[in-house]
């Protein structure tokens, strides 16, 4: 199952994704030659105390993300990293962060990246979080783009996978069609 980053054991458990995060954060605005060397220097910080080959796996795992020449519209001109969210979407407030939004003419692609081994192999095996995560993303993201289709992704950061969920997959899971099912399992006929 999929667990919290803010879990007890989170500082070790998560390491590493919090590592690949921030490396897909920052070099996509590193020109494609410097980007080895620059993810080197990162990993190499005493900071992060990994040793060389967990360094050299993070960054082979991050170089083969940025590398994906199908990948190359999610790190261009029309996204954005580490979009910071916050809205109130029927009687719920959330907050969160998308890890990289891409806004075209047409639609918004919002996209997360997952260090989870190993990935699903379907949407409908994704993890309850991620789907109400993403469900959650894309309300707030529909309000702020109307007319503008918005879709949504999982990068599997392993293999890497980029994992488009169904709008009715996520519709299952938004935050006012998960209110009105506790609503609705809380009254009596």
């Amino acid at each position: 199952p999929a667990r919290s980053p803010l879990a007890d054991n989170g500082a070790a458990l998560f390491k590493r994704g919090r590592l690949v995060h921030r490396l897909l954060q920052a070099l996509p605005d590193v020109p494609p030659a410097g980007r080895e060397a620059a993810a080197r220097r990162y990993l190499a910080l005493a900071v992060h105390d990994l040793g060389r080959e967990e360094q050299e796996s993070i960054l082979a795992e991050t170089l083969a993300v940025l590398e994906r020449s199908d990948f190359v519209p999610l790190f261009g001109p029309d996204s954005k990293a580490e979009v910071p969210l916050v809205a109130v979407l029927g009687e719920r407030a959330i907050s969160g962060q998308i890890d990289r939004l891409v806004v075209l003419p047409d639609r918004v692609l919002i996209v997360d990246y997952k260090t989870l081994r190993p990935s699903p192999r379907t949407p409908e095996d994704t993890p309850l979080a991620y789907l109400r995560q993403l469900a959650a993303y894309r309300a707030a993201i529909a309000a702020i783009y109307p007319g503008r289709g918005i879709e949504a992704a999982l990068l599997w950061t392993e293999g890497p996978a980029l994992m488009a969920i169904p709008g009715a997959l996520l519709d299952l899971h938004a935050p006012e069609a998960r209110g009105r099912a506790a609503g609705n399992a809380n009254t009596t006929p």
